[in-house]
């Protein structure tokens, strides 16, 4: 892609309005980083890999998150089968996103309530995860088994690192496509920010949970989102450099919005 081309692609900018959708962006961002890093050989990208790891697992830890997936996943199930009576729906490509849902509530569902614990009862990464609370504690005077860990081949990383992830991927999969089914559905329009702001109030039956700004890549602006499922407001910042702070343009901005 030319840099011509690449200034015109769309940057997005999301921010979620509900507790559930917070949990569930961060999830996401931190096992796309996992995921990422897990391909990689060498011992820094596997430092990477168990940190996103011990990161998810605190997050899972906190509550009942299981349940809230799985209660997500009916919901787009609902959805999804409500379009089936309807005429001018593409059946081929509902079939197989209902079908996908489904697999994934039934892979969800295999897990049980205690996925965590294997993760929970292992000394070696409850040692990383208590020296990890320190500055620099897991380097390899701190942490001399894990540093011994990481110069194995990388085979020998992946078995292990593979199988602590396939404990959570269930549920991170899940996760994943579920955000993808809310990004996909919510309709995109065009709006237009007075003086670089522009507020916007929901009506009572809307179930807002994801907004979604998008700029052109070049764009020398970017978006404040702040505000619940009721009302919110976005405010365009004109950036320069990391040494001086961002003020709001005084431009009208026209942008596209999405409420998924």
């Amino acid at each position: 892609m030319t840099a011509r081309a690449a200034s015109k692609q769309p940057a997005y900018y999301e921010q979620p309005v509900s507790e559930r959708m917070r949990m569930f962006m961060r999830l996401e961002f931190l096992y796309q980083q996992m995921l990422y890093n897990v391909e990689q050989e060498s011992d820094w990208a596997t430092r990477a890999t168990i940190s996103s790891l011990l990161e998810i697992v605190a997050i899972l830890a906190r509550g009942d998150v299981r349940s809230e997936v799985h209660k997500e996943l009916d919901q787009q199930l609902t959805i999804l089968q409500r379009y089936q009576s309807q005429p001018g729906v593409d059946m081929r490509r509902l079939d197989s996103l209902v079908r996908n849902l489904v697999q994934s509530r039934a892979e969800l569902g295999s897990i049980g309530v205690a996925f965590l614990q294997p993760l929970k009862d292992s000394d070696f990464l409850n040692a990383i995860k208590n020296r990890s609370a320190i500055p620099g504690g897991t380097c390899e005077f701190d942490l001399p088994e894990y540093s011994h860990w990481l110069r194995q081949p990388f085979a020998r990383r992946c078995e292990d690192t593979q199988a602590w992830i396939g404990a959570i991927r269930p549920l991170c999969d899940a996760v994943s496509e579920v955000l993808w089914l809310i990004r996909e559905s919510a309709q995109s329009s065009n709006k237009l920010a007075i003086n670089g702001m522009y507020q916007h109030s929901m009506q009572k039956d809307a179930n807002c949970r994801l907004l979604r700004v998008s700029l052109l890549q070049a764009s020398t602006l970017y978006p404040e989102i702040s505000g619940s499922q009721h009302r919110f407001t976005v405010r365009f910042l004109e950036w320069s450099t990391v040494d001086r702070r961002a003020i709001q343009t005084g431009h009208d901005v026209p942008f596209q919005l999405s409420i998924g």
